[in-house]
């Protein structure tokens, strides 16, 4: 290796430039670019506010690292280098070192793997969370990472820290995005994506990538997550880079690399399952007059082939959030689990839903949620006993803009956080037991109690009481009723 002062600062470099289509590289290590350069001067300016690296042809090779890591730079001969020939670990696109690819298995993650080695030029480390999709979705996963040209495979248990963390919190809130969807992918993307910026830390890697298509909310989701979290990484969305338009280009795409193409059937639905839900969209779907087909459905029965007694659930809480099943205490996982099972059983948690994206369009979309609906029902009855008026009226207010801001990949935003702490203080007394009877699709509540409840039947009940005179009720309608009765009398000039 040369040092740096042998490049005569008057001499004339030349620089390949190589870029991605959008500005993935805004915040890189790196800077490839293709232009005659008069000075060293003009380079280092070029370079500065970038802090990245240059790779550059003819006369030098040079390598511009971050800050107070020192330069370095590699004579080659004068006939002229290409970029892709300088370092064996240059990409079409750009130079990055390591990244962390969200990871499924599937088709799409598996030929970006190879995708990002020749464009990025860089080793990709393959990133998969357990969130509750269920054991076959993760069989064999390592081999199929590694057969795609992956370095390594990382899979992390999350679904504790899911339901703990980011569930239960929304389920608190009472969190629901235009009256019926219960965020079950909005949830669960944050927790992927926190995770992702974590592994990109211990494996040193300077970027991270996923396979989100660019007509949807999840690259948004994952995006922002990885902005609020480490502004630094570089971020490589493939499906808004590449020319690969659909399935066969894929198949296409991977034979030529060598990949082995998932032989599983294709589904004709896209589907999201995760702990909490289970989404289907596409197909017969994209029409909003079609009805679902009843074999789409995997996480509950129908409703007419439920069983024909009810089954009736106890479900504990204690400051809004569920511990607890006919007085069986639980992990936050353990318990939605449970009641996923017992309420797909019976039916509960079938939603169809039109909805607005984020990115502007309307999509139609099918979702089963039965424990979480069980579990949304019955935090809410609860409320009933422990809230007053006003707080429930300021409470389901604020909770619309709670689920936006989750719909919309804010998790980590400050707005989000401030109204979770409000939520957190109002239900501090929200802690006793709802009884729910389920029957055939159906969940409707049967009993309620809570040591904190505002409700007193020597208040509320028909008979006389010390507390509460009948009486005073004319008064305070008379108040109460005055602007109505001003403006009834200007009206008949009284």
């Amino acid at each position: 290796m040369a040092q740096f002062k042998a490049i005569s600062l008057s001499s004339s470099i030349n620089l390949a430039c190589y870029g991605p289509k959008r500005n993935t590289l805004l915040h890189s290590d790196n800077l490839i670019c293709s232009r005659k350069l008069s000075t060293f001067h003009e380079l280092s300016g070029k370079s500065s506010s970038l802090h990245g690296n240059a790779i550059v042809s003819n006369n030098v090779c040079m390598t511009l690292t971050p800050k107070n890591q020192g330069i370095q730079a590699v004579l080659s001969s004068n006939s002229g280098t290409d970029v892709s020939t300088v370092t064996k670990r240059g990409g079409l696109r750009g130079k990055l070192n390591k990244v962390v690819l969200a990871y499924s298995g599937g088709l799409d993650t598996s030929v970006i793997v190879p995708w990002l080695r020749e464009n990025y030029g860089c080793e990709v480390v393959c990133f998969t969370a357990d969130v509750g999709q269920g054991i076959k979705e993760l069989d064999g996963l390592e081999a199929k990472a590694k057969a795609s040209g992956a370095c390594q495979l990382v899979v992390k248990d999350l679904k504790e820290e899911f339901v703990k963390d980011y569930i239960f919190p929304c389920l608190r809130a009472g969190a629901i995005y235009e009256r019926k969807y219960l965020l079950g992918t909005s949830m669960a993307r944050p927790v992927i994506a926190k995770a992702m910026v974590d592994v990109a830390r211990e494996v040193g890697a300077d970027a991270v990538s996923h396979g989100c298509t660019g007509k949807g909310n999840d690259q948004v989701r994952f995006e922002l997550t990885f902005f609020a979290l480490n502004p630094e990484l570089n971020v490589v969305a493939p499906w808004r880079e590449w020319d690969i338009t659909g399935r066969e280009d894929a198949i296409e795409y991977a034979k030529k690399h060598n990949v082995p193409v998932p032989v599983t059937k294709k589904s004709i639905y896209s589907r999201d399952r995760n702990l909490w839900h289970l989404s289907h969209e596409g197909d017969i779907l994209e029409d909003p007059a079609n009805e679902p087909k009843e074999d789409m459905y995997m996480m509950s029965v129908d409703p007419k082939d439920a069983p024909d007694k009810p089954q009736y659930v106890k479900i504990g809480i204690e400051s809004g959030i569920p511990v607890s099943l006919d007085g069986k205490t639980y992990s936050p996982a353990e318990l939605l689990a449970t009641l996923n099972e017992i309420g797909g059983k019976h039916g509960i948690g079938r939603i169809d839903m039109v909805e607005n994206r984020l990115v502007g369009m309307k999509s139609r979309g099918v979702y089963e949620t039965p424990g979480g609906t069980i579990l949304f029902n019955a935090v809410r009855e609860l409320e009933s006993l422990t809230l007053d008026r006003e707080t429930i009226q300021v409470k389901d207010s604020l909770a619309l803009k709670y689920a936006e801001l989750v719909y919309a990949g804010r998790w980590f935003d400050p707005l989000r956080e401030s109204m979770d702490a409000f939520m957190e203080k109002i239900t501090e007394t929200t802690t006793g037991s709802v009884t729910l009877k389920l029957y055939k699709g159906s969940v409707s509540v049967t009993g309620r109690t809570s040591a904190y409840s505002l409700y007193r039947e020597d208040i509320s009940s028909f008979e006389s009481g010390d507390i509460y005179n009948q009486a005073d009720a004319a008064g305070f309608i008379r108040l109460y009723g005055l602007p109505m009765r001003v403006r009834a009398m200007l009206n008949k000039g009284i």
